[in-house]
């Protein structure tokens, strides 16, 4: 019955799961744009600092249901148990994997005109700053779900494992949601952060929790 099950799982089954991370992400412009306007009766850019908190809050919750509910369904619906270890990092794999993670700093660097997490600590405070990272942490998660979905999924079409396919598929979905919704070039820069996520979550042979570490970094830095 086992072998039945796995027969009948194909890459479109596993790319409908990226797709709803991807639509796990998607609610917060519906609460931010549509929703909580109408609540607080005021647009998202005149929120006081308790709104922003409770926006961050109720988006978290929302995304952590999200990616605790497609963990359990990819492990229960297609055995595609996501919290197994991966094999041990060879050394050239963890070199290139620092490397990734001081490219993605010095690109927010140049970008932030100074060191991202030090400014925005003294631009927000430390409650602010607080909340947001734990934001950052939730959203994370969402977009390694969309990584490994969409690479499981492209691998079971074309067979062929070495290539970041999850990584230009997180990239062309977090890229386009922000040329939408902010401008071009931060869409660009999804766009190059997703691919270089994808290669990161092939370096550290898809060991969930190494490359949640690496893509935090990476998003953080």
């Amino acid at each position: 019955m086992r072998e039945n099950k796995k027969e009948k799982i194909t890459g479109g089954d596993y790319l409908s799961l990226g797709l709803c991370a991807f639509a796990g992400l998607g609610m917060e412009v519906l609460y931010a744009y549509l929703m909580e306007p109408v609540v607080y009766g005021t647009p998202m850019q005149d929120w006081t600092n308790v709104q922003i908190i409770l926006h961050w809050i109720l988006t978290c919750i929302t995304w952590g249901v999200f990616a605790s509910i497609l963990i359990q369904k990819s492990g229960k619906k297609y055995d595609f148990q996501l919290m197994e270890k991966g094999k041990t990092m060879k050394l050239w794999q963890s070199g290139l994997c620092a490397l990734f993670i001081l490219l993605a700093f010095i690109f927010d660097y140049i970008d932030w005109n100074g060191f991202k997490v030090y400014l925005e600590y003294v631009n927000k405070g430390f409650l602010l700053f607080t909340f947001q990272y734990i934001y950052y942490a939730f959203e994370t998660m969402l977009f390694l779900l969309i990584i490994i979905f969409g690479q499981k999924a492209c691998e079971v079409w074309f067979h062929k494992d070495k290539i970041p396919y999850g990584g230009i598929i997180c990239g062309l979905t977090w890229g386009l949601a922000h040329i939408f919704t902010k401008d071009l070039l931060t869409g660009m820069s999804g766009i190059i952060l997703g691919f270089a996520m994808g290669s990161v979550y092939l370096l550290v042979n898809r060991d969930l929790k190494k490359a949640y570490i690496a893509l935090f970094f990476m998003f953080v830095l």
